[in-house]
């Protein structure tokens, strides 16, 4: 599942992979109030540009969005396919929108009352999608961009030679991103599974492989040209998508992506450098695992970040600023 890579020692990588892979269970509910908010963990959990196609436009929080034709974890279309331009606007996820992030295996708990939800695409279908917009929310497909998952039901369709080195999480490895010819139909065909289920939104992880031991000698410009894929791949069916982490490469990618996702700046003091997406317009979805909301809260609501402390497993727990 989702984490931050760079950040992770292998030992508590591997200590807590089982907890984030598809045979892990949510075991916690949400009680989703900013006035008494939900108490923290025992044990806080420690964690790990050319311009976009497209129009945007200013997204607002609620509004019902009907799914396409509803499709099973795993479906897609066929692996190269081009979709037609995409009609009308892709939602613009504004500064300050309040949000749930739930990846944990079991059932996404719909009782949050926030304008926008983040989960996986494959566990979740069309039918969950189409409640959370009767419920007026928007909803973000997460997805794993950057290594290959050996429990994802398309994994056989990733060659060998796109897989590197252990990421230090079970069953998970580096994609070799240099190769875009042949990851290109592999993620648009993801992609198209999120949009035939009616997702808002893309989150795709694990995409600054260049800094991290992929066992590939990818550069800075490598990731660049593979981000900007993502993103164009995105755009082209009308989906907004987000900049998950590589906050180097963010002076670069400003202008290719709709909102970003962060974990941790705080902790490590660098929310600063994720600020030129509010100066953009543009939402960041940011969360703390170690910390308790009584020391980053007002700083990063001073930026005008969407920010709460989740616990590492990103179950249905949530502490909101």
């Amino acid at each position: 599942m989702n984490r931050r890579l760079r950040l992770i020692p292998a030992a508590i990588a591997l200590a807590t992979a089982t907890a984030l892979l598809a045979t892990s269970c949510s075991s916690s509910g949400s009680d989703d109030d900013k006035d008494s908010a939900d108490a923290p963990p025992s044990n806080p959990p420690a964690a790990t540009a050319p311009s976009t196609s497209g129009t945007t436009a200013p997204g607002t929080p609620a509004g019902t969005t009907p799914p396409a034709t509803p499709a099973t974890p795993g479906a897609t279309t066929a692996p190269g396919t081009t979709p037609p331009p995409a009609t009308g606007t892709r939602w613009q996820p504004t500064p300050g929108l309040a949000w749930q992030w739930q990846l944990g295996s079991g059932p996404v708990d719909q009782s949050v009352d926030v304008p926008v939800y983040d989960i996986d695409g494959f566990e979740n279908d069309a039918t969950v999608v189409a409640a959370l917009h009767a419920k007026g929310r928007k909803v973000i497909c997460y997805i794993n961009a950057g290594s290959w998952e050996d429990f994802r039901p398309d994994s056989a369709a990733f060659a060998k030679t796109l897989q590197g080195s252990d990421t230090g999480w079970k069953g998970e490895k580096w994609f070799d991103i240099r190769k875009l010819d042949q990851l290109k139909p592999l993620m648009g065909a993801r992609f198209d599974m999120c949009k035939n289920k009616g997702f808002d939104a893309i989150e795709p992880d694990t995409i600054e492989a260049y800094n991290q031991n992929s066992g590939f000698p990818l550069t800075p410009d490598d990731q660049l040209a593979y981000n900007r894929m993502l993103a164009k791949l995105a755009h082209d069916r009308g989906l907004a998508i987000g900049l998950k982490n590589d906050l180097d490469q963010i002076p670069a990618l400003l202008g290719d992506f709709d909102f970003a996702v962060n974990e941790e700046c705080s902790q490590f003091d660098e929310c600063d450098r994720v600020s030129p997406f509010i100066k953009a317009n543009k939402a960041v979805f940011h969360v703390e695992y170690k910390l308790d909301t009584n020391q980053f809260c007002a700083k990063t609501k001073s930026l005008g970040f969407s920010s709460m402390q989740k616990q590492l497993d990103l179950n249905s727990w949530r502490k909101p600023c």
